[in-house]
C-alpha cells in the first residue's frame, strides 16, 4: 500500500471498526476523517465518492473503495465462511446502540444465547479438532481478527461469555498477544470505544436515520 489508506466513517465503531482492526493487524498506519455534519456528508455523495450512498468509505491505493466487505477483502484474502459466521453474530450486536431501552434488554439476552448456543460452539470445535492456532490451516488471518473482535463485543454484554469455551479462551489470550493487536487494545489507540448516546445521535442526525431500530 503506497500512502496512508484515508477512513471516511463517524468517530465511533460501526462497520468501520472491522476495517480498523485488519489494517492494525496487518501494522498498516492509516488516517481517518469523522463525519460530524451533513454537509460532510453531502460533499462526499455530490462528489461521486459514495457510490450506493453509503460509509463506509477508505481511499486506498488510488481508489475509493465503498461496501465494508468489499474493502477488507481486499485488504486480505477471502476466508468467508468462518468470517460469514461472525458477521452474522456481529449483526445481533452492531444495532444495539439504537435500541429502545426496552428492546436493549431483550436484544442483551439474544446476543448471549446466540454467541454461547450458536456461533461460539461452532469456533471451539474448529480449534479443537485441527489443534492449531488460527482458525484456517496454521495462518493468522482476517478470520482470527474478525472472531476476536466478536468475542471482545459479546464480553462487554457478559464478562464470563467465554467460561464453558477453553479453547476460545486460549485464543483471544493468543490473538490478543500478537504485537499489532495487543498495541491496537492498548488505550490511546485507534480503537473505539462502546458506542454511546452521542455517538448515536450523531449517526442519526448525519443520516436523517430517526426511525425506531426494533431487536432481532
Amino acid at each position: 500500500m503506497s500512502a496512508k489508506p484515508k477512513l471516511y466513517y463517524f468517530d465511533g465503531r460501526g462497520k468501520m471498526e472491522s476495517i480498523r482492526w485488519l489494517l492494525a493487524a496487518a501494522g498498516v498506519e492509516f488516517e481517518e476523517e469523522f463525519l460530524e455534519t451533513r454537509d460532510q456528508y453531502e460533499k462526499l455523495l455530490q462528489g461521486g465518492s459514495l457510490l450506493f450512498q453509503q460509509v463506509p468509505m477508505v481511499e486506498i491505493d488510488g481508489m475509493k473503495m465503498v461496501q465494508t466487505r468489499a474493502i477488507l477483502s481486499y485488504i486480505a484474502a477471502k476466508i468467508d465462511m468462518y468470517v460469514g459466521g461472525t458477521d452474522d453474530l456481529m449483526g445481533f450486536i452492531l444495532m444495539f446502540p439504537f435500541l429502545s431501552a426496552e428492546d436493549k434488554e431483550k436484544q442483551h439476552a439474544v446476543i448471549v444465547q446466540k454467541a454461547t448456543s450458536r456461533y461460539f460452539p461452532v469456533y471451539e470445535k474448529v480449534l479443537k479438532d485441527h489443534g492449531q492456532d488460527f482458525l484456517v490451516g496454521n495462518n493468522f488471518s482476517w478470520a482470527d481478527v474478525h472472531l476476536l473482535e466478536a468475542i471482545l463485543m459479546v464480553e462487554e454484554k457478559k464478562s464470563d461469555v467465554l467460561s464453558g469455551f477453553p479453547q476460545l479462551q486460549a485464543f483471544k489470550a493468543r490473538i490478543s498477544s500478537i504485537p499489532a493487536i495487543k498495541k491496537f487494545l492498548e488505550p490511546g489507540s485507534k480503537r473505539k470505544p462502546v458506542p454511546d448516546d452521542k455517538y448515536v445521535e450523531t449517526v442519526r442526525r448525519v443520516l436523517r436515520m430517526y426511525y425506531d431500530v426494533k431487536a432481532n
